[in-house]
């Protein structure tokens, strides 16, 4: 795949030509309503292997290591000369890579009957990328039984889709992660009972194949507790063929200070668990202020603290599918940001005609607008670039995989770069 960055006077005929392919090839892969492009927006144009344009200071020896190739076969491939001068933006062609396998994740809400529908319509859209589907979520009550989410088809599409169904299992009460909810399951030995023989009756019943722990704001005085339960019901699981997984805060050391963090203990769940998935994302959230919502260099701060506490086969880089919407100025407490998709960030752009502009430090896309009423905006979400930017950092830390939270908001360049980078584990048929 070719990502191309839209430039002022680029239209879609001119960027076809340009990679030898159609208007109508760019448009289906980029889901596009319409011709109108927005300056600095991320195009995904689906060639085998991609081009590159000769920068000034460049040399076959610097293309080719970029792009982990010999500068021989660079040479060969664009029939040019070894000791010659490369002209400024002459075109390269770079054949595709080899893949490496990876697992992917991917978390669903359903949430209501409609929106059930939908993202039952998304999962099954996506499925064929994922190793895991996981119906969000199975909550917990205070006597150690379990309510389930509106599952609908979630279960056959996994099956017919050769994707492992994994039960997520929360410490959720009404629209918040409860601490005392957690504190009942971790010390209660009576509730802890019959949620595991809940637990394995579902999980064995239904086809679940793995069964994954979100338990947040647990209570820091309950992090051996935590580990103990974990240290129980792994047995139980791997008896009935199950796996275990967990999904942790995103930390940078183990005596990380906070609700969400402290009963977190990475080693342990390394030592534990079959795989955890780090929540690498929300620094920009909807209460806090305006901030890219996963930048690269704190997730691969986060990451690189990981890979010393837990071995990269069982980490699994979490990753949103969306962004936000501030409204300006913030003010903490009273200021909440609207979650949109990366394509209605795009609309949005377009709608008020302003350009999309890219931080380099966090590799994330952003601009700012200013709406009917007068009002400033700034808004931070992903596109083809910051994705790109997030496969090259598995491929380089060499972890297991990644999640997506969650499912149902548009990001076609997602699923075709995702596909294109990688081979996805699944499961036999």
């Amino acid at each position: 795949m070719q990502i191309h960055v839209v430039q002022s006077g680029d239209s879609l005929f001119s960027i076809a030509n340009l990679y030898d392919t159609s208007v109508p090839v760019i448009s289906e892969a980029n889901e596009l309503t319409t011709p109108n492009l927005v300056v600095g927006q991320a195009l995904v144009i689906p060639i085998v292997g991609q081009y590159y344009f000769v920068q000034p200071g460049d040399s076959l020896f610097s293309i080719a290591q970029q792009f982990t190739m010999s500068f021989e076969v660079l040479a060969r491939v664009n029939q040019v000369s070894i000791t010659a001068p490369l002209p400024i933006g002459l075109r390269l062609y770079i054949p595709p890579l080899p893949k490496q396998s990876i697992t992917s994740f991917g978390y669903i809400e359903p949430i209501g009957e409609t929106v059930s529908e939908a993202l039952e319509n998304t999962a099954n859209m996506h499925t064929p990328l994922l190793t895991f589907l996981a119906p969000f979520s199975y909550r917990v009550n205070r006597d150690g039984t379990l309510d389930p989410p509106p599952l609908n088809q979630f279960l056959e599409i996994a099956e017919q889709n050769n994707a492992f169904a994994s039960l997520v299992v929360t410490n959720l009460e009404g629209p918040t992660f409860n601490s005392e909810l957690a504190h009942i399951i971790l010390t209660v030995q009576a509730v802890q009972n019959t949620l595991i023989d809940e637990i394995i009756n579902i999980a064995t019943t239904q086809g679940f194949s793995d069964v994954h722990f979100d338990f947040e704001f647990i209570p820091s005085e309950d992090r051996e507790a935590y580990n103990d339960f974990l240290r129980k019901i792994q047995p139980r699981l791997a008896q009935e063929g199950l796996l275990l997984s967990t999904a942790l805060a995103p930390k940078l050391s183990s005596t990380q200070s906070g609700l969400l963090y402290e009963a977190h203990d990475y080693a342990a769940h390394g030592e534990i668990v079959d795989f955890s998935i780090i929540m690498t994302y929300e620094w920009g959230y909807s209460a806090g202020p305006p901030l890219p919502v996963s930048p690269i260099n704190e997730v691969e701060r986060v990451l690189q603290y990981t890979l010393t506490e837990m071995p990269a086969s069982e980490i699994i880089m979490g990753q949103n599918l969306y962004g936000y919407d501030w409204t300006l100025p913030f003010v903490q407490g009273e200021s909440f940001a609207r979650a949109i998709s990366p394509q209605q960030a795009i609309q949005i752009a377009w709608d008020h005609q302003v350009a999309i502009s890219y931080d380099e430090t966090a590799q994330a896309p952003f601009f700012e607008y200013i709406d009917a009423d007068d009002r400033e905006h700034i808004v931070w979400f992903e596109d083809a670039r910051s994705i790109q930017a997030k496969f090259n950092l598995i491929k380089q830390l060499g972890i297991l995989g990644i999640a997506y939270w969650k499912l149902g908001l548009a990001f076609p360049q997602n699923w075709l770069l995702l596909e294109d980078n990688f081979i996805i584990t699944k499961k036999e048929s």
